[in-house]
């Protein structure tokens, strides 16, 4: 099981943000994630949001770092990349 996590640069609510991913599947990273204490409300698409502050603890649990570039390549070569959708593609 490979979990991976790039660094805490994405800004929101006041805080910084790294993406905690997986190049095998969802259940992976849902299970790496409890493990970790994180919410099911923290899984966006097909990543969890994790804060700056917790970046260590997912390290010392065997996340491996990457830049972010990088994230993006692992959830599109294990076919998990999930896109936001355009307001237009939206159902009602």
């Amino acid at each position: 099981m490979t979990v991976y996590v790039d660094p805490a640069t994405w800004p929101g609510h006041g805080r910084l943000w790294s993406h905690l991913v997986s190049d095998v599947s969802y259940a992976e990273l849902h299970v790496f994630a409890a493990d970790l204490g994180l919410p099911r409300r923290a899984f966006d698409r097909d990543h969890y949001d994790l804060p700056a502050h917790r970046y260590p603890d997912a390290v010392a649990a065997g996340a491996v770092e990457v830049s972010s570039r990088e994230v993006v390549r692992l959830l599109h070569s294990a076919g998990l990349r999930r896109r936001k959708r355009r307001p237009q593609e939206r159902s009602s």
